[in-house]
């Protein structure tokens, strides 16, 4: 399993690129970061909701209600402009993580 710390470190940018993929409600998401992680990351409510809420606050994503197919109403997180910047940004401060850490380990570090 993966700790904790980094669990946190990488909310934001998990969170930011699974909503560049489309619009998506809270336990989709817990779904969709199990499934990426081949069950590596075990998120709960109490770890999502407040990063989706403080990303919303920062004007990264949006939120609307609005109801499933079930007939029950879901509040539904979109990434906005401000948002895929953001995500460009998390993206290349991760990878220059990655690389570094790749020249320590001594293996092929991605192009950014």
């Amino acid at each position: 399993m993966i700790s904790k710390d980094l669990v946190a470190a990488s909310a934001k940018p998990l969170i930011l690129s699974i909503l560049s993929e489309g619009e998506s409600y809270g336990y989709a998401i817990i779904q969709r970061v199990r499934e990426l992680s081949e069950e590596q990351m075990e998120w709960t409510d109490g770890m999502l909701y407040p990063v989706l809420h403080r990303l919303e606050r920062e004007g990264l994503i949006k939120s609307e209600w609005k109801q499933a197919d079930t007939g029950r109403e879901r509040k539904y997180y979109q990434l906005n402009q401000k948002g895929r910047r953001a995500l460009d940004e998390e993206k290349i401060r991760w990878l220059s993580v990655h690389n570094t850490l790749c020249k320590v380990w001594k293996i092929k570090p991605v192009s950014i």
